[in-house]
């Protein structure tokens, strides 16, 4: 797929997308003759993690090490593959962490909206 349908079926604009190749978090997997990115479903899942990790506040080196945990446990053998997962391991617990303070916000960004509600109620 090109980089625009690319772009919709991740919810993501043009210029990230080109961002992530130009860091390179989402190289696309060839080019057409004319010089345009050719993107696979691969890539889309790829790209799927980088946005989810992203609102969890992961930074480009951490998602980069994070693709290269998961590329490398795709291809690993015995021996690598138990240092990948428990270094996978360690990004579950990250990300479950950095859930948890999102949501404690989100409960704090809750009560502040209803006590500005409650002030705007006792205006005349």
């Amino acid at each position: 797929m090109h980089i625009g349908e690319l772009a919709e079926r991740a919810g993501m604009s043009l210029r990230t997308i080109r961002h992530y190749d130009e860091v390179g978090l989402l190289v696309p997997s060839g080019r057409t003759a004319g010089g345009f990115r050719v993107y696979t479903e691969q890539d889309l899942e790829r790209l799927l993690v980088i946005r989810r990790m992203k609102p969890l506040g992961f930074t480009l080196d951490e998602m980069a090490e994070l693709l290269r945990v998961v590329d490398g446990l795709r291809t690993a053998g015995a021996s690598d593959s138990a240092v990948l997962a428990a270094r996978l391991d360690e990004f579950v617990d990250d990300a479950r962490a950095r859930h948890a303070t999102l949501v404690e916000r989100a409960g704090m960004a809750e009560e502040f909206i209803e006590t500005l509600g409650s002030l705007g109620a006792t205006l005349p």
